[in-house]
């Protein structure tokens, strides 16, 4: 809010150069908010596909947790008026290998009553496969 009655300032006073500088630094809070919010989900659905693949196994619960995710990264991520995405693949996929150690401790928690600790588990799961089934599971198609 602070920044929008700054900018108002600027605007009013005939600051455009300062103005502009301003626009572009809100741009890029807001896409990296965005990019923070798809960063979360993506744990989010990573910890669940981790569990699903080490215990060869699903619930009800995961499968819904599972939907609800990639529902919120594919509305995060395509702009509400214009065309593209926020994050475009190759990007998602960085974000993914970033968030995959988070979702394994996370998952370590969970999977098999939380017998593995991070490093167990990841010898039981094929990190690369959890990464493309996720990629393949969030939609970039309009």
């Amino acid at each position: 809010m602070e920044e929008l009655l700054e900018l108002k300032q600027l605007v009013q006073s005939g600051e455009t150069t300062a103005a502009l500088a301003l626009i572009n630094e809100l741009e890029t809070m807001s896409k990296e908010d965005k990019i923070n919010k798809i960063y979360s989900y993506c744990i989010v659905l990573l910890v669940h596909l981790i569990k699903q693949q080490t215990e060869a196994r699903s619930t009800n619960f995961w499968e819904v947790s599972i939907r609800n995710a990639i529902n919120a990264i594919e509305r995060i991520n395509k702009p509400r008026k214009a065309g593209g995405y926020y994050v475009s693949q190759p990007d998602l996929q960085e974000i993914l290998v970033e968030a995959y150690d988070r979702a394994l401790d996370n998952a370590s928690l969970e999977a098999f009553g939380g017998i593995y600790d991070a490093v167990n588990l990841a010898e039981k799961v094929d990190r690369d496969a959890i990464i493309n089934q996720t990629l393949k599971l969030i939609n970039f198609i309009d």
